[in-house]
């Protein structure tokens, strides 16, 4: 998995960017927030969407919430659900 942060100049601005590059769905995958970060988020894009003929496994339309676990060397973290071979896009909600 490789994950980066894309930093705005305000806190909707940023974007979170995580590829799965493997063909094992990764569920319950923990990637740091940094604690500037908007305490909800939502999926932009996800290749695996059906839309782009993929299984549509990923976040769907829900609101994730940033959970006071530490990951990454951040104090909040998000759990997702990274799909095979996929990328997705999460934005502040």
């Amino acid at each position: 998995v490789f994950a980066f942060m894309r930093y705005g100049q305000t806190a909707a601005a940023q974007m979170l960017v995580a590829c799965n590059f493997t063909p094992v769905p990764r569920h319950g995958y923990r990637l740091g927030v940094p604690d500037a970060a908007a305490a909800q988020w939502r999926e932009a894009i996800n290749t695996d969407s059906r839309h782009y003929g993929g299984a549509d496994l990923g976040n769907g339309m829900h609101t994730l919430h940033a959970d006071p676990v530490p990951a990454h060397g951040c104090a909040h973290s998000l759990s997702l659900m990274l799909p095979p071979l996929a990328t997705l896009v999460l934005i502040p909600a």
